[in-house]
Parts: C-alpha cells; sequence; structure tokens
C-alpha cells in the first residue's frame, strides 16, 4: 500500500486558492499531454479556436466545459486522449480592435503602412492571447498546452497555401468579377454567413420614370431610392397584363435623365408594390443576375466607403443615407413621388460592426463550392459523420444543398495573404506556395494584397493542427478525430466547410460526431444580450462561486435540443453541492486521521447489510454514467451524479455508518475500508464534471498501489461483477421506508428533534420483522426513537399517528409530547395562510388578461404553484381529520 501523510482539512472549500494551485501542478506533470506512441486506443478533439481578440464568453464556457468532461472521463477510462488547443487569428475583428487603437493615438493603418501596421497587430495579439488561455486555464479545460496552435503559425500557414493552390489548378478557386456583400465600415467583402439579416421598419417609395416615347408613365416601388441612380432596366413579370404592351419600350430616368429599357422577366412578383421594379446590377443579387440575363450595363453609384459616386450627379462624395433624404424631397417637389408607405423587410448588416452592408459588383476570389458539398453531404447520409442530435442533419443538407459560391478574398492587411501575383508585363497571373522571384516574361511580380477570410484557414484545422501537408506522427495516430463539440450558429461558418476540406484533402471525415450545443438564456429563457443587461460573464460567475459549481450548472442543464435557462437559484444550488461534497470529504477523512493506509476490503461475503447495499449502488451508478457519457446526456449523468451524492451517499449511507465508526465500535475496520472505497470512487466519477474538488479531495485519500500522482490520470470505476447485491437494494428501501416515514410524521405532528418516540409496528410479515429487528439500531438512531416493537391489533387513538409503509402500518403515540390544542391551533393557522395564498393565485389564473399578457413561462409557474398549495392543503386537512378535530 501506499504510505499517505495526512493533510489539514479546513472547515471551508476555497477555490481562489484550490484552482488555481491543481492546474498549475497538471501542466507541470503533463497530465494532459498526448503521446502518439501509446498503444492505447487514441481518442482526440480539436478545439473550436476562440478569437484571439476575445474573453471567455458563456457560449464558450459551454463549448469547453462540455469536451472537457469527455475528455477527463475518456483519459480514465485509459484512452490515449488528445484535446488540441489553440486561437484564431479573426481577420476583421483583430483588425478592428487595432484600428480603434490607433485611431485613438490620431492614426490609421495607412500612416503606418502595411508591415508596421501587421507588427502592431502581433504585438497586442501576444498580449490577447494570455487573457484567453488564461481564462481556459480557470474554466478547468484539460486542453495538450504542448501542442497549442495559432491560424497564423507558420505550418498552418503551409497547409492554407497548399489548399489553395491546388483548388485552383483544379478550377475550383477562381478569381471573377462579381456581386458581393461589402461592409463599408470594414472596408472588405464578406461572405453570405457573414451578413446578419435584420427585420426593419422601413418605408416603400412609390417613383415615377416617365416613358421616352408619349405621355406614359411607369410607376415602381423601392426601398432604396439612393441606388436608382445606377439603374439600367427597369423589369415587369411578362403575365402581367399591366405591363405587356410597354415591355421593350424605353423610360427615363429622373434626376440624370438616362434611358433604361423594360425587360420582361418571371423574376419580378407582379404582387409587389406596383408590380415593376428598377434594375441596378450593381447593387443587388438578385438585380445583378437579372441584368446578366438581360445582358444590361453594370453602374457603381455606391462607392467602398458607403457615399455616392459621380454617376449620382449632384449627390456624388455624399453619404448614401445622406442622399435618400435629399432625394425623397427632391422627387416630391418634382412630382415624381406617388407616394410612400411602411414597410417591413430585411436589412443586411455586417456581424462585426452592424454597419449595413452594400452590395457592390467586386473583383474577388471564389471557391466552387458544389463539388466540395456533394461528398460533404454523402458523409453524412452514410453515416461516417453523426449529428447529436439528430435534428440537425436536416439544417446541415437544406444549406449544402442550396449552397453557393464562396466570397473568400477580403480587404483586409491582417491574415493569410492570398498566394497570387501578377505582372503587369504580360498580365499573368500566378498561383504558387512559394514566393516567385518574377514572371517567365521577365517583368516584374506584385502580389494580390487581399487576404483570405479567416474560416477559409480555419476549415483546415483538425488536420492542419496536425501537421498536414507534412507527415507527423499526431496526424497518422489522432486523425480523423472523434468528436467535434461546437454551437449550432457555426454549423455553416466551420462544420460544413471543416467537412469538406477534410474529405477533400485528407481522403476521410474530420470527425465522426458532431455535437450540437443549445442557446444559454437567462433565467426568463430571454436570449442575453448587453442591451438587454442580462449577460452573465462566466469570469465572474468562477468567481463567485467557482469553477467546479458553474461547470456542472452548465453540464446539469445541457439537455440535447433544449435551450439553457441559467438562473442564478441553479447557481446558487450547484455551489451548495460542492459545500455538500466538501463536508461529506471531511467527515470521511476525520475518520481516517491517523491511518496512513490504504484500509483494506473484507470479502463480500464479510460484509453487512449497508455495505453490500451501498457497494451496489455505486458500481450500478459508474455504469450509469458511462452509458449517460457515451451519448452526450451530460445532463441526466450530473443528475444521477448529484442525487446519488447528496440522497443515496450523504442523506443516507454517511448516516448509516456514523455510528459503526465509532472508536472501539464492532466492524469498524469493515465499514472505513468500504468508506473509502466508495468515498475514493465517487471523487472519480465527480472528477470530469468537478475537476477542482476532487483533486482537492481525492489527494487526501489514503491510495492504491498504481492510482499514480493525480485524479485526472486514475482510472474511472469500472464495474465490478462481485458487487451485486438486489436484495439489499430491496432491504435498505424496507429500511429507508420505515425511517422516512417516522420523521416525517414527527414534522408534520410538530414533534420536537429531542423528544424520543416509542413506536409500534403492527402487521409486518416475518422477513420484515427480522430486517427492521436486525437493523433496529439504525432505525432507532436516524428515527430518532426511544423503543421500536412489533405487535398485532393496535388500538386506534387520537393521540396515536398511524402511518402506512409497504403493506405494514407504523404506530406512533403522541401523549405527552404533543398538546393536541396547540397542534390544532398550528394547523389551523397553517391551513389559514395556504388558503389566503391560494386564493390570491388562483384569483390571478381566472384573469384572462393575465392569461392573455404574461409570458406564458410566467403563467405556467403560477399553475404549478397553485397546484403545489392544492396538495400542501389536503395534508394539512388529512393531519387535521387524523387528530379527530
Amino acid at each position: 500500500m501506499v504510505v499517505m501523510v495526512m493533510p489539514d482539512f479546513s472547515k471551508e472549500f476555497d477555490h481562489t486558492k484550490v484552482d488555481p494551485k491543481w492546474y498549475a501542478f497538471w501542466e507541470e506533470i503533463g497530465a494532459f499531454r498526448a503521446d502518439p506512441e501509446l498503444s492505447s486506443e487514441p481518442f482526440s478533439m480539436v478545439i473550436p479556436p476562440p478569437n484571439v481578440t476575445g474573453s471567455l464568453h458563456i457560449g464558450h464556457a459551454l463549448n469547453q466545459t462540455l469536451p472537457d468532461i469527455v475528455a477527463r472521463w475518456q483519459r480514465m477510462r485509459g484512452r490515449n486522449v488528445l484535446w488540441l488547443p489553440g486561437t484564431d487569428h479573426a481577420g476583421i475583428a483583430t483588425q478592428n480592435v487595432v484600428e480603434k487603437q490607433l485611431s485613438s493615438e490620431g492614426k490609421s493603418r495607412h500612416d503606418l503602412g502595411r508591415e508596421k501596421f501587421e507588427s502592431r497587430v502581433w504585438e497586442w495579439v501576444k498580449t490577447s492571447h494570455g487573457v484567453i488561455t488564461g481564462q481556459m486555464r480557470k474554466l478547468g479545460s484539460s486542453v495538450d498546452w504542448s501542442r497549442e496552435r495559432f491560424t497564423l503559425d507558420e505550418t498552418l500557414s503551409r497547409a492554407v497555401r497548399r489548399v489553395f493552390v491546388s483548388l485552383y489548378h483544379e478550377g475550383l478557386i477562381y478569381r471573377d468579377k462579381y456581386i458581393v456583400n461589402w461592409c463599408p465600415r470594414c472596408r472588405t467583402a464578406l461572405s453570405d454567413l457573414e451578413v446578419d439579416h435584420q427585420e426593419t421598419q422601413g418605408s416603400l417609395y412609390h417613383i415615377v420614370y416617365p416613358c421616352v416615347n408619349g405621355d406614359q408613365r411607369v410607376t415602381v416601388a423601392t426601398t432604396r431610392p439612393e441606388t436608382m441612380f445606377g439603374d439600367t432596366g427597369v423589369a415587369v413579370n411578362p403575365n402581367d397584363s399591366r405591363y405587356q404592351a410597354l415591355v421593350g419600350e424605353r423610360v427615363r430616368l429622373p434626376i440624370v435623365g438616362r434611358e433604361l429599357q423594360i425587360v420582361a422577366d418571371d423574376f419580378v412578383d407582379p404582387a409587389f408594390g406596383t408590380g415593376a421594379v428598377k434594375v441596378t446590377p450593381a447593387h443587388d443579387l438578385n438585380d445583378f443576375q437579372l441584368g446578366l440575363r438581360h445582358n444590361l450595363p453594370q453602374v457603381m453609384v455606391i462607392d467602398e466607403d458607403g457615399r455616392m459616386t459621380s454617376e449620382a450627379g449632384p449627390y456624388a462624395g455624399k453619404d448614401r443615407f445622406e442622399v435618400r433624404t435629399e432625394l425623397v424631397a427632391k422627387l416630391e417637389s418634382d412630382g415624381l413621388l406617388v407616394k410612400t408607405e411602411d414597410h417591413f423587410h430585411a436589412i443586411g448588416r455586417c456581424q462585426r460592426c452592424s454597419n449595413v452592408v452594400e452590395p457592390l459588383v467586386s473583383t474577388q476570389w471564389f471557391v466552387k463550392v458544389k463539388p466540395l458539398a456533394d461528398a460533404a453531404i454523402a458523409a453524412v447520409k452514410d453515416g461516417r459523420i453523426r449529428f447529436v442530435p439528430e435534428n440537425w442533419e436536416k439544417t446541415y443538407f437544406e444549406w449544402m444543398e442550396n449552397i453557393h459560391d464562396w466570397c473568400i478574398s477580403r480587404q483586409l492587411w491582417w491574415g493569410h495573404r492570398i498566394p497570387a501575383w501578377y505582372c503587369d508585363e504580360c498580365s499573368a497571373t500566378i498561383v504558387a506556395e512559394k514566393t516567385p522571384e518574377a514572371c517567365v516574361c521577365g517583368g516584374a511580380l506584385r502580389q494580390d494584397k487581399d487576404v483570405l477570410d479567416t474560416w477559409f484557414s480555419s476549415g483546415l484545422w483538425p488536420f492542419s493542427t496536425m501537421g498536414w501537408p507534412g507527415k507527423s506522427s499526431d496526424f497518422a495516430r489522432f486523425y480523423p478525430t472523434d468528436l467535434m463539440i461546437t454551437a449550432f450558429d457555426i454549423i455553416f461558418f466551420w462544420v460544413a466547410r471543416m467537412i469538406m476540406f477534410g474529405l477533400k484533402f485528407t481522403g476521410d471525415v474530420p470527425f465522426r460526431d458532431v455535437y450540437i450545443t443549445s442557446i444559454v438564456r437567462d433565467s426568463h429563457g430571454q436570449k442575453m444580450s448587453k442591451s438587454r443587461g442580462n449577460v452573465v460573464n462566466p469570469l465572474d460567475v468562477m468567481d463567485e462561486i467557482g469553477a467546479d459549481a458553474f461547470r456542472f450548472t452548465l453540464a446539469a442543464l445541457a439537455s440535447p435540443g433544449m435551450d439553457i435557462s441559467l438562473s442564478q437559484g441553479r447557481l446558487t444550488g450547484y455551489r451548495q453541492f460542492v459545500n455538500k461534497i466538501w463536508n461529506a470529504s471531511r467527515f470521511v477523512l476525520m475518520n481516517l486521521d491517523g491511518i496512513q493506509k490504504r484500509p483494506i476490503m473484507p470479502s463480500w461475503n464479510a460484509l453487512g447489510l449497508i455495505d453490500r447495499w451501498i457497494l451496489h449502488r455505486v458500481n450500478q451508478l459508474s455504469s450509469e454514467l458511462d452509458a449517460s457519457l457515451c451519448t452526450y446526456r451530460f445532463d441526466v449523468a450530473a443528475d444521477r451524479l448529484y442525487h446519488f451524492f447528496w440522497h443515496e451517499y450523504a442523506d443516507w449511507y454517511l448516516e448509516f455508518v456514523k455510528q459503526n465508526i465509532e472508536q472501539g465500535a464492532q466492524g469498524r475496520d469493515s465499514t472505513l475500508a468500504v468508506l473509502v472505497e466508495v468515498h475514493d470512487r465517487l471523487m472519480r466519477m465527480l472528477h470530469p464534471f468537478m475537476p477542482f474538488i476532487t483533486e482537492e479531495v481525492w489527494q487526501k485519500i489514503p491510495r492504491c498501489l498504481g492510482d499514480g500522482q493525480t485524479i485526472t490520470l486514475a482510472k474511472f470505476p469500472a464495474q465490478n461483477d462481485d458487487w451485486h447485491d438486489e436484495k439489499a437494494v430491496s432491504e435498505v428501501a424496507v429500511l429507508q421506508d420505515v425511517i422516512a416515514t417516522i420523521r416525517t410524521a414527527r414534522a408534520e405532528r410538530g414533534v420536537p428533534p429531542s423528544k424520543r418516540l416509542k413506536v409500534i409496528i403492527e402487521g409486518a410479515n416475518v422477513g420484515q420483522r427480522a430486517l427492521i429487528a436486525d437493523q433496529i439500531n439504525h432505525v432507532r438512531r436516524l428515527a430518532r426513537l426511544e423503543t421500536l416493537e412489533f405487535s398485532e391489533n393496535v388500538p386506534h387513538s387520537p393521540d396515536t399517528v398511524r402511518r402506512v409503509v409497504r403493506d405494514f402500518q407504523i404506530h406512533m403515540p403522541l401523549v405527552g409530547i404533543v398538546n393536541r390544542e396547540e397542534e390544532k391551533a398550528r394547523v389551523l393557522k397553517e391551513l389559514g395562510r395556504i388558503e389566503k395564498q391560494k386564493l390570491s393565485i388562483d384569483k390571478r389564473l381566472a384573469n384572462s388578461r393575465f392569461l392573455e399578457r404574461a409570458d406564458p413561462k410566467v403563467v405556467a409557474e403560477t399553475r404549478v404553484q397553485s397546484k403545489k398549495l392544492s396538495l400542501e392543503q389536503e395534508r394539512y386537512k388529512s393531519i387535521f381529520q387524523e387528530m379527530g378535530l
């Protein structure tokens, strides 16, 4: 046996001292380090890399807690676990942060130049990186820090260049002039996924376009009158009888006088507005495609800063929204504005800065996604990749089957620069992994100024982080990974692209399972936002209650497919659970004081009923946890741990054994051996959820030979086939029913805790009598009894409480213990309180205005409260009746 010295064990669990101490210890001994040379079965994950700009938010906390539970559990099961960490360079977000810093200094990136600006960003990244990784350590994320990656690391950059060049030479990456989403604030193109479409109350303007020939006029309806200077046509539906005679005619554009052709196109909805729409190919995606079909010119009227170009005539140089106001007033004074009506429509905004996005025709780089998407769809359909919950597969398929080419170029300075060079002499384009010295014609080359979309590099994350395109032992051993846990809102941004790139460049899927986490909402089910003031900062929560309680709360609430409502009550409740674990551990360890070796477990046949019961139950618990975690039911596993530890182990088992472990008590050594074994197993089972407190406790328990330095590398409790005794479970259940019934009756009838009762059991069969008699010391002590007798035909009396337990009765005479008149007054007072409270609640439920206007959750909670009061009311009425009053 391993000798253990008993350290001090304080009364209070101080997470501020315990948590950092053990995380530093784990790092020091390399507890989380994977080894590709180990023969044990590998298990691998890559972390969804948080932006290097950020700090830990509630989504990060959830998306790191759940995989950490899996990583720690699999590590304890003997798997060779690699959980690979890293951060993302976050192109737009990071550049914005540094540009704001420069702006506060009265400078811009152009004042510094590209090279010095990039150096400035690197300096800032070093500081920010330490913030986010420090927060991960605070949460307890058991990642392999020796393998930490950054999306701009040289090895990852090499992978990015390899993929870009390969796809380019296959014709799957191309450069073309096309309409893109443009952010005038960030001054870069955005993919469709980087645009938030927000329903907004706007206006629909009806504007007259006079026909060139004759006196006829066409009225068009538009939400964006400022783009009319870029109109190159007017479109109507070919089946719209109102306009069929005008197709092919020309109208004159107000203000500038340009002539526009009227074209017929099935895209036009005759029911929208007037049925005639202006066509602005350079500033609307649908108009762009319509213009291509009808060979209409593209006139750019809004520039990259959101200001009007020279094509806008007198409005050139003005802000687009300023022009809208002025233009509407001008059209109205000229008699060309028929009317303005309210119109609810979606407006695209940049995800990063919330500025209104401007569709612009621009020369950009694109990926032909469809050929890659087909293989990615097949991988999910044939089961090589599984979504959990399964319903997310439908969402994935809907997007992948309607996918568009992906704009991958960004007009930024921070990121992976596009590996393309242009020759001004012969107009050649050279795409290569290494920088070419010169064009074949001898001309000088200039590299493309743009960088790649951040999601391009992060799409390679599962294999680029493991050394691809080189050969590495990590890639050979740990790819494909087993599990990806991430949020639903990046299924398209990231998950789909990892699948496409993984299949294309490694020939295999990047992961086997994708677990989609829920949205964390506030206690009222509202989405957290700064504007609502309901954002929960996980760092503040961990400062207050510790990482263990916070992690356990997230796990307990993580029901697949259901949003998480995070309330202070749940957080406080699980903080109390941490205290319960600590206090139970103190009881165990105080009774081990002076014992330096692990007590030897007796044979199964030598164990008493209580010991056989708890060993059976704790053995069963480990099996239940394995089953829950194998199916990612973190909530079920947490619930079982909570209820077992609190309600079976602490409330019952520890109370049962207190008498046995008193100094000199018979069987004390046997009881201590079982107590240590069970507590050790519970610490191991709790460890994936609560790593810090369990390490602190486990280090103080006398260990078995081979346990190692840390609980995180200790074995997760396995099934012991010898620990099976259903009979012990059923017999202890009888004892629990008897004790609980007596305790409840004492509370209901106001029996003081100091008073010991005389109890008579009537009608018990031979087996039940033998069981209770054998365990009578436990029953007497826990139910606070003076005597317990067995009898038949016990006479009824209003001063005797009678309760039915299973198929026998328990009689508790209260003469001289409880004053009937005082008890009557107490019961009547409680009934009055309940009736008054219930009357108020039922009045609310009878109010139709409350039912219609109140939050449905509030209504449901009110109904539950009413039902609880009804049950309480019936209970007191029953007590009143039992007293013969």
